[in-house]
């Protein structure tokens, strides 16, 4: 129950499916699909509190701070999911977004339900990563009452980091210790309480597209591409090629010599081919131009 003593939404029967249980599959299979449509809905309401969040994100990183995810269960993994998709995709460190799991790393891949109940030890989880007032931590909790994150979020507050907290719930939110609440209401779940169904996938979209306008904000992407990607595997290396072939106009063969002077580095390439620089003063010109490539190449492609 939430503080006011209601059952929070992520708790309630969904009239829709009360008799689920006697449908054929593609009945189900149906109910489903239609209870997942007012998912995106659900979130686009949110968009300003969404908006808000992500303008906290993008001034703490800029000051040298970090993301902190906190969760358990489903919300956990979700928020340890989009951490550690971070890297590769924009090219930042691993400690630059990370997810915090009540249970730890077993909880990922074993539930381990218990390890929610307790505030102290979300406390002690905020305190263990030595999260500081240039931080912002994100509470995820579907129903919005799960003792380890409110108890990480407290403690995020009394340091001082920037909060925020995603809730499906929409009963919780006078009571959620954060600057920022994003509530997307999704409903009842089909199945009574799963929130690994219509609210995860809120709270998927949700952190989707905090990290990645956060990102582009940062000059993480030009125009859609992932400028700042990290090439650990064959096809992030092709997609690298076609980046700098892309943007330059150059074949292939020529593209990928250019990122082999660039040590592999697609934003330091571009900079490279546009202002005819060696990769020192490539990397010096980003530095100048606050990592972003557009302005940073913007006067060779104007006068080209």
């Amino acid at each position: 129950m939430t503080k006011a003593g209601k059952l929070p939404t992520t708790e309630k029967r969904n009239p829709k499916s009360a008799s689920v249980d006697t449908l054929s599959t593609q009945e189900i299979v149906d109910l489903i699909g239609a209870e997942d449509m007012v998912v995106p809905q659900a979130v686009a309401t949110q968009r300003k509190e969404i908006a808000a969040a992500v303008d906290m994100i993008v001034e703490r990183f800029r000051a040298g701070g970090r993301l902190f995810y906190v969760g358990a269960g489903t919300s956990g993994r979700l928020g340890v999911l989009d951490a550690s998709e971070c890297p590769p995709t924009f090219g930042v460190s691993p400690s630059l977004v990370q997810g915090i799991i009540a249970g730890g790393r077993r909880a990922l891949v074993r539930s381990i339900e218990g390890a929610e109940d307790y505030p102290e030890d979300g406390a002690a989880a905020i305190d263990a990563r030595r999260v500081g007032a240039k931080d912002v931590v994100v509470g995820l909790a579907a129903c919005g009452m799960t003792p380890f994150v409110h108890g990480a979020l407290q403690r995020a507050r009394r340091i001082g980091a920037g909060t925020i907290f995603v809730t499906c719930a929409p009963e919780a939110v006078g009571s959620i210790p954060a600057e920022i609440v994003i509530n997307p209401v999704v409903g009842p779940e089909v199945i009574t309480g799963s929130t690994r169904m219509k609210a995860g996938t809120a709270t998927k979209l949700v952190l989707n597209t905090l990290t990645t306008t956060a990102m582009i904000r940062l000059g993480k992407v030009y125009g859609n591409l992932m400028v700042d990607l990290k090439a650990v595997n064959n096809k992030l290396r092709d997609r690298s090629v076609r980046i700098v072939a892309d943007v330059t106009g150059l074949s292939k063969p020529r593209a990928r010599t250019l990122l082999a002077r660039a040590e592999g580095r697609v934003k330091a390439a571009l900079v490279m081919h546009f202002r005819g620089v060696p990769l020192a003063r490539a990397l010096e010109i980003l530095k100048e131009n606050g990592e972003l490539l557009r302005p940073a190449i913007a006067e060779s492609i104007e006068s080209a």
